[in-house]
């Protein structure tokens, strides 16, 4: 076969007519509420497929398939796929989908229907990709979820809103670098993997989107605080991300002195702002700060007090 000729399951990708008739089928109106946006575009997620350097043996999780555009182009290469969708018709529509465009690696996809920030466990092997057009909405909390409890997820290409690939991807000192930023690091190296256009999804958005790789670290953040508290942290240094840390962490120290003295201990200038800072700083912080102590309660006193 010529290097030219293109791949022989090209005919089962979905293009832009195809969308349509299957949308039409199902009664299916595209909904902002679930931030739905469907690729028509079969280059494109052939495209998403290499950035995200799918092999022959990965276990990979789709969020959203919606009408199936991705997850066929995802079957051509992978051992298995496993789509998590919450919405009932789509959900209900994808197994026979793939059945009926590649029934050849149909028996290699699993369909969970639900809402996937609830998802804790998928059927088969342990996932080791996830690759996904995450529903602009819920992008974030979706992203962190899965990398939270799936930690045997190595390797992760989602396409989201071009700002908010930004975001993802940006380092300390950014202008746009926050929370989305430092808590996707605490899991992996982010970086942004390209840009997509508007004209290959149906509708067309109002909005450019990109892709953003995510390697997980080999060794996780050396700290002894928890997830939670480190994110604990960050959400309160960016909440008034333009005050110092002194001043930010107050509320959550207890007081600013006590933030300070947090601060001092992990080597963080007290004067430091959130958006300067690594996510290994922000564990130190989370290290340093003291237990807050209450006040004792005053004990009523004795009848031999009240006697006297």
């Amino acid at each position: 076969m010529s290097t030219t000729e293109p791949p022989p399951d090209t005919y089962a990708l979905l293009g832009p007519a195809d969308i349509r008739e299957l949308a039409a089928a199902l009664g299916v109106r595209p909904t902002k509420q679930r931030g739905q946006n469907f690729v028509i575009d079969a280059n494109t997620v052939r495209r998403i497929v290499r950035t995200a350097e799918v092999r022959p043996d990965d276990v990979v999780v789709e969020v959203g398939p919606g009408l199936g555009s991705l997850t066929l182009a995802l079957l051509e290469v992978a051992d298995r796929v496993i789509a998590v969708e919450i919405d009932d018709v789509l959900a209900g529509a994808l197994p026979a989908t793939v059945e009926a465009r590649m029934p050849a690696r149909a028996d290699r996809f699993s369909l969970v229907h639900s809402d996937a920030m609830k998802v804790t466990e998928l059927p088969g092997p342990p996932p080791t990709a996830l690759v996904a057009n995450l529903p602009y909405n819920v992008a974030v909390p979706v992203l962190l979820h899965m990398l939270e409890h799936f930690p045997t997820i190595e390797r992760t290409l989602v396409m989201v809103q071009a700002e908010v690939a930004d975001r993802l991807a940006a380092g300390p000192g950014n202008k746009v670098y926050g929370v989305p930023s430092v808590k996707a690091n605490w899991y992996a190296g982010v970086k942004r993997a390209g840009s997509i256009g508007r004209t290959v999804f149906w509708p067309a958005p109002n909005v450019d989107s990109g892709l953003v790789s995510l390697v997980r670290r080999a060794e996780p953040v050396a700290t002894s605080a928890s997830r939670t508290e480190v994110f604990a942290v960050v959400d309160a240094a960016f909440a008034q991300r333009r005050k110092t840390l002194r001043a930010a962490l107050a509320g959550w120290a207890g007081s600013a002195p006590a933030a300070e003295a947090a601060l001092v201990a992990a080597g963080v200038s007290p004067q430091a702002r959130g958006e300067g800072l690594t996510v290994e700083e922000f564990a130190r912080i989370a290290e340093s700060k003291q237990p807050t102590t209450d006040p004792q309660p005053l004990q009523p006193p004795s009848p031999k007090e009240t006697d006297a």
